[in-house]
């Protein structure tokens, strides 16, 4: 059974930084393209980022030169790393699959 569990969220002032981490299990995780994704209140889920099985990384515009994408195979891990957050980086985010299984988030709140 495929498995993700986020972990890292949490209250951050704008201009803050947060590295978020998705624990994956029951699937081989070296395997496969990883993805972020955010859920921010009222809206539609939005693809934030993914990273390739051979670490060929892609963001959206406008979190580029900001986030960062990363994987520890040898910890079935994946990672994000977030820079200069804004309010609206406000969101529930999720490691995802290709195959669209997700975990059940992390909450990063971006507030003064």
């Amino acid at each position: 059974e495929v498995q993700l569990v986020e972990s890292g969220g949490g209250l951050v002032q704008p201009g803050g930084s947060l590295r978020l981490s998705c624990a994956a299990s029951g699937f081989t995780f070296s395997s496969y393209g990883m993805s972020w994704v955010r859920q921010a209140p009222g809206k539609g889920l939005e693809w934030v980022s993914t990273i390739t099985s051979n670490g060929v990384s892609a963001y959206q515009d406008s979190v580029k030169g900001r986030f960062t994408i990363s994987r520890d195979n040898a910890k079935n891990t994946l990672y994000l790393q977030m820079h200069n957050v804004r309010t609206e980086d406000t969101a529930v985010y999720y490691c995802a699959t290709g195959g669209g299984t997700r975990g059940q988030g992390t909450q990063v709140t971006v507030s003064s």
